[in-house]
């Protein structure tokens, strides 16, 4: 099997055990995205959705960030970790927003990334989900699962991102992406994967690994993954 047909039977089937492939971050606009996305790292999704109803509350329109202070975001973010640091890139980020892109959210990775804070993932999950472009989020569960299936031999961010970008239908892209972070939490841990309950177990270089002789060698040599 060739690296497009793992990943084509790779899309099918995790379009068949995740058919419902949403981002798990809760927002109403493009700008509480670009938000929760920020706060979003090195942080669970789950600790975002719990601290980001009051900061929109307070804070519902970019002006409303500008007329604010970044002292006032940290208070309401603290227990997303960083805190200060994200506070001060939310400011800044809601800063050039006004002052260089009329106070919208742009929608190319190129515009995205001049942000302050935002990186290829942020802008990569922006363009998929608010502009329907083709996407690749590059989270640790998707570089993971790359990995394991074969689809990539990096561990980079841009390097699987190009990797992927070669491979995947560009108008499945950014689905594949949401059902590898539900197919990583659910199944494909970094630890301890459920290779014998897993829906790409067929075609995957890792549980063919997994089950051959020296299968808990490689299992334990393919756990963490480096943050972005």
């Amino acid at each position: 099997m060739t690296k497009k047909q793992r990943a084509l039977a790779a899309v099918e089937a995790l379009k068949e055990a995740y058919p419902d492939a949403t981002c798990s971050l809760t927002y109403q606009n493009p700008l509480e995205l670009l938000i929760a996305t920020r706060l979003s790292a090195q942080c669970t999704d789950a600790r975002v959705n719990l601290v980001t109803p009051a900061l929109f509350a307070r804070f519902p329109t970019l002006q409303d960030y500008l007329d604010g202070s970044e002292e006032e975001i940290a208070e309401l973010i603290r227990s997303c970790g960083l805190y200060k640091t994200k506070a001060r890139d939310i400011y800044a980020m809601c800063r050039k927003l006004a002052d260089e892109f009329g106070g919208v959210v742009p929608d190319t990775v190129e515009a995205l990334t001049t942000l302050p804070g935002v990186g290829r993932k942020t802008a990569n999950l922006i363009v998929g989900d608010i502009y329907h472009k083709p996407a690749v989020v590059t989270d640790t569960h998707c570089i993971r699962i790359a990995g394991r299936l074969g689809l990539t031999d990096s561990k980079v961010p841009l390097k699987v991102e190009k990797d992927l970008r070669a491979l995947l239908p560009p108008e499945e892209s950014n689905d594949f992406c949401h059902r590898t972070v539900l197919h990583g939490r659910a199944v494909c841990d970094a630890r301890k994967p459920k290779c014998e309950i897993c829906c790409m177990q067929s075609f995957c270089r890792f549980a063919a690994g997994a089950s051959s002789p020296t299968g808990a060698k490689k299992q334990k040599n393919s756990g963490a993954q480096p943050k972005i």
